[in-house]
């Protein structure tokens, strides 16, 4: 057989593959472990050419060790009986070093089955091992750190929710030791209420949902104590995304929320001085010009120049305005104005209000308003609204003095749970009327404070502050939130969010007054309680020109005893507010239970939702809110005993 036709032959095929292969020592064992061939992946691992290990024994390869455990024996004798032997391992090159192998070894027959050698396939995984030995060692002091951190309470979860490690943090934290805790299921340390309303599934759905789960809020001690926590949750994936299990990582903050609660009470009496400093500069003023242009009218009276009356007169009337105006604003902010909300179209409202907008921002400013397709009713009280709406608007024109566009658009929003917790809202649905300037914008100290009763950036004369602090407590008390997204040059826009509500909007019919109190009783008898001696004479003597008789008690268990008598009653007027431990909602139930079809009329100048049952009053129940002109208690007065 010529060269040629010798390498053609497919064992000389395959012998030229195997010398050719340098990724693994690939070579030959007779039946006493002598090497009887030697690729050049074996040349490069082990550093011996092919005439200087020929017919040596293979067991030169193994370290000392592993030759004095007789480990090279017991390898061929496993092959032999097993049909493979597979290890991993040190071995030793010619030089000496050492290398981390992977070796196999499989029994060569001939066909009548009689052992005839050994086939030995080596490669060099050092490089492999020593990442992951660095990787084992990492892992290692990951773990020794996380579990001597004890600021922290850092643990895993299996993807049903059960603990899977417990550090020392989590032990310090929530008191259980490790073999207490593990495998039971994380929502033990959720409160009842929580648990309730299965926070701890929805922890788990978010955070295999969004990758990410954060919140604080109140855990449970294994003593049953409480404790206000930061808690993430982060899912655990495999290569291939499938979900492991969670990490998660709980941090105590009740003595950082003490503290933060200490400075949010400082923070509130620091408030309060500035607005009753603010009150009381403002009703200063007021109280003056009420007291001065009596004192001038006494005066005039007494040189007969009745004639200058009317100027003084108009003075002092416009004073109360102005203060019936600034008590309202700090009602809207307390949260305690007597509101009177009624299912409400927005759309209709801007559409309302745009004309007087636009003469308010004047020709430099360009408004658009866009109301949404299809947006939903809302419940509210829709001449505060209007009033809140052009106090954004009258901000955002004074942040554009060289003109700009003022956009106001009304939108349904969806606000889900997350959303809710940074907006400070329930989850639900919202009517959003958002008021967008091109103003200058404001920095986030100012955004921070901008609520703050008496706060203002204008100049000293320009602004009460106490514009966007009503606007804010209307929409509070409303049941919705009002939000600032702004940045210094970039404009600001203002949103109110209100909740939905599914009934239709019902059309306002406007108030008429009379233009006098023209006599119209019948001998109908009207009780006036409130313990204001003023207010009674007052309302007395309208109801005495209207031609009713008048019945006056100082404090509700007064006015009880009346209705209590034999008495004819046709109209109940009081106050709210009333002393001696009986407010003026339950002096009228009380009298309802013996005259069920007494007519109430409230007057307050603060009003308790809960009292008013927040705006929903019974029917023959009636509200007025202090102050308010005489001429209109008079129609009203009227308009109710004729119903």
């Amino acid at each position: 057989m010529t060269e040629s036709e010798r390498a053609s032959t497919p064992s000389s095929k395959f012998e030229l593959l195997v010398q050719s292969v340098t990724d693994y020592a690939i070579y030959m064992l007779d039946l006493e472990g002598r090497v009887t061939s030697w690729n050049a992946g074996a040349r490069q691992y082990k550093g011996y050419e092919a005439e200087e290990i020929i017919g040596q024994h293979f067991s030169r390869f193994y370290t000392p060790e592993e030759r004095e455990l007789g480990i090279p024996r017991i390898a061929l004798e496993t092959a032999e009986r097993e049909g493979r032997f597979e290890a991993h391992g040190w071995r030793v090159r010619k030089d000496g070093s050492r290398f981390w192998a992977n070796v196999v070894i499989d029994p060569i027959r001939d066909p009548s089955g009689s052992l005839i050698g050994f086939a030995k396939i080596t490669r060099d995984l050092t490089e492999r091992r020593a990442a992951e030995m660095e990787l084992r060692a990492s892992e290692e002091r990951f773990r020794l750190l996380v579990q001597s951190v004890t600021d922290y309470a850092i643990y895993m979860l299996d993807p049903e929710g059960r603990v899977s490690s417990w550090n020392a943090g989590a032990e310090r934290f929530k008191g259980y030791a490790a073999d207490e805790i593990m495998g039971e299921h994380f929502s033990r340390f959720y409160t009842e209420e929580d648990r309730q309303a299965e926070i701890p599934r929805i922890a788990l759905e978010t955070a295999r949902r969004e990758g990410h789960f954060e919140a604080e809020g109140w855990r449970v001690r294994k003593d049953g104590t409480r404790f206000w926590a930061s808690v993430i949750i982060d899912p655990i994936r495999n290569d291939d995304g499938e979900l492991m299990g969670f990490a998660k990582v709980t941090r105590d903050l009740t003595e950082k929320r003490a503290i933060e609660e200490q400075l949010r009470q400082s923070q509130k009496m620091e408030a309060v001085g500035q607005l009753t400093g603010g009150i009381a500069h403002d009703f200063n003023n007021l109280l003056t010009g009420i007291s001065g242009s009596l004192e001038m009218m006494q005066m005039r009276m007494a040189q007969g120049r009745t004639a200058e009356f009317d100027r003084y007169f108009m003075a002092a009337q416009g004073a109360v305005r102005r203060a019936s105006a600034l008590t309202h604003r700090l009602l809207a902010f307390s949260r305690r104005q007597t509101l009177d909300p009624k299912p409400a179209n927005v759309n209709r409202l801007l559409t309302d209000i745009e004309e007087l907008v636009r003469r308010t921002m004047g020709p430099g400013i360009s408004v658009e308003v866009v109301g949404a397709s299809g947006l939903w009713t809302t419940l509210v009280d829709t001449n505060q609204l209007e009033n809140a709406i052009l106090n954004l608007c009258i901000n955002g024109r004074d942040a554009m003095p060289d003109g700009g566009k003022l956009t106001i658009e009304s939108s349904n929003k969806w606000i889900d749970e997350r959303a809710g917790r940074r907006h400070d809202l329930p989850p639900g649905q919202y009517v959003s009327i958002c008021v967008t300037d091109t103003g200058t914008g404001m920095a986030p100290e100012v955004i921070a404070k901008a609520f703050d009763p008496f706060f203002t950036t204008k100049p000293l004369g320009e602004g009460t502050g106490l514009g966007l602090s009503m606007v804010y407590g209307f929409a509070r008390q409303s049941g919705g939130q009002v939000r600032i997204y702004s940045e210094l040059g970039q404009g600001t826009t203002m949103c109110i969010y209100l909740p939905r509500h599914d009934e239709d909007p019902s059309v306002e019919k406007e108030a008429t007054h009379s233009a006098a109190l023209a006599p119209t009783g019948e001998g109908e008898v009207v009780l006036v309680i409130d313990d204001e001696p003023t207010i009674r004479m007052l309302i007395a003597e309208v109801l005495s020109e209207l031609g009713y008789a008048v019945i006056e008690a100082p404090d509700g268990p007064a006015g009880l005893k009346v209705l209590e008598s034999n008495a004819r009653i046709d109209l109940l007027i009081t106050d709210v507010g009333l002393p001696e431990g009986m407010n003026g909602r339950q002096v009228a139930d009380a009298a309802r239970v013996n005259r069920s079809d007494l007519k109430v009329l409230f007057i307050t100048g603060y009003a308790e939702n809960a009292i008013l049952s927040r705006g929903r009053l019974e029917n023959g129940m009636f509200v007025m809110t202090k102050p308010f002109q005489m001429e209109m208690l008079a129609d009203r007065i009227r308009e109710i005993i004729e119903k």
